[in-house]
């Protein structure tokens, strides 16, 4: 395989050169025929419909997606199924999940026995704690496209067009083999008993009732809110199961930081990610991984500190040190981690001012 058309090809993508992207693919195509058939053939399948002025979303067997019929804009965004690590969760929420994934696999099973199989699930929590990432590893584990409501394109100031646009939408994912990706659903989904909203925004409620009603079991939904108090109750009955993702627990927690922190994990002092793991507790998934990564980053660019201390110069601009316990703990360890260090540069590292660290030093 000639792997040197790889970044060449990702070059061209990256500067909407379509004319170098079709010639880089077609070269592509052409040296995977042999020992990759199957890519070959996708690859060639893809550019047929591109030189035939199609849209390339056909090339996966599905139908152009959905838009606006006065402005033309796309109603959904649409994103191919591709590997993802199994979502880091509680037990019973994990369960549920791969219980969802396994009914999908046995529709026909189901049918036999006139049980109606599962196809719809809402994920409702706090943000960060990996809603749209579980959507996302579920498309990757049921092998299905996901479309992702566009709420900008798809909700309108005009009379009636809004519910044109959700129907529109879901007549397209009852047709196709997608799963609908209704994210920030509390959008098109308020409680209908609210006095402050429009006579609009109810109507829209209804219509988005009658079209989660009337799905088939071949059509997947799944919906994620932040906000579920804003739900409508009869929301809640239209979807299969209702799973609260919540935020991680110390089990979680240890296995984020285990996993964000990968090969260097073994480095890190097992006080260091205690530490972590007790005053990471109310810290969003979304978040342990970013201080991960800021970390991770640090150590690059300061080749000559440890990964541990990278850590702990990472942790004080991370994590919220609101108690005095909290902070001469901190301070502490800090201290026993690297006994040549200054009590400016502890300051530093943790914003609690100098005398403050003096005293919990000596404390």
């Amino acid at each position: 395989m000639r792997y040197d058309y790889i970044p060449k090809l990702v070059r061209a993508a990256l500067s909407n050169d379509k004319k170098n992207v079709e010639a880089i693919s077609l070269m592509l195509g052409r040296s995977l025929k042999k020992d990759f058939p199957e890519v070959s053939a996708e690859i060639m399948k893809i550019l047929s419909y591109s030189s035939g002025g199609a849209d390339v979303i056909r090339s996966l067997d599905i139908a152009s997606l959905p838009r606006d019929k006065e402005t033309r804009s796309r109603l959904v965004q649409i994103e191919e199924p591709i590997q993802r690590l199994n979502p880091i969760l509680d037990d019973k929420t994990l369960s549920e999940i791969e219980d969802f994934i396994k009914e999908r696999t046995m529709i026909e099973r189901f049918l036999s026995e006139n049980v109606s199989p599962p196809n719809s699930v809402l994920l409702h929590g706090k943000p960060g704690v990996g809603k749209t990432y579980i959507a996302k590893w579920l498309s990757y584990k049921l092998h299905m496209p996901m479309v992702t409501l566009d709420l900008a394109n798809s909700i309108s100031s005009y009379l009636g067009r809004s519910g044109q646009n959700i129907k529109s939408i879901f007549e397209y994912a009852k047709e196709q083999e997608v799963i609908l990706f209704l994210d920030e659903i509390d959008a098109i989904a308020k409680r209908r008993d609210d006095a402050s909203d429009l006579g609009e925004l109810k109507r829209l409620v209804n219509v988005l009732l009658k079209e989660l009603e009337d799905c088939p079991v071949t059509c997947v939904i799944i919906g994620a809110t932040n906000h579920p108090e804003l739900l409508d109750k009869a929301i809640w009955r239209r979807f299969d199961r209702n799973l609260e993702i919540t935020l991680p627990a110390e089990k979680q927690r240890f296995e984020l930081l285990r996993r964000g922190f990968s090969d260097n994990f073994v480095e890190i002092q097992k006080d260091i990610i205690e530490m972590l793991v007790d005053d990471m507790d109310g810290t969003s998934a979304a978040d342990i991984c970013k201080f991960c990564e800021h970390a991770k980053r640090k150590k690059i660019i300061n080749e000559n500190y440890s990964i541990t201390e990278c850590i702990l110069r990472e942790y004080g601009t991370f994590v919220e040190l609101n108690t005095k316990e909290q902070k001469k703990s901190f301070c502490k360890k800090i201290k026993e981690y690297n006994r040549k260090i200054t009590i400016k540069e502890i300051s530093e590292m943790t914003g609690i001012s100098q005398s403050s660290v003096d005293r919990y030093l000596k404390g």
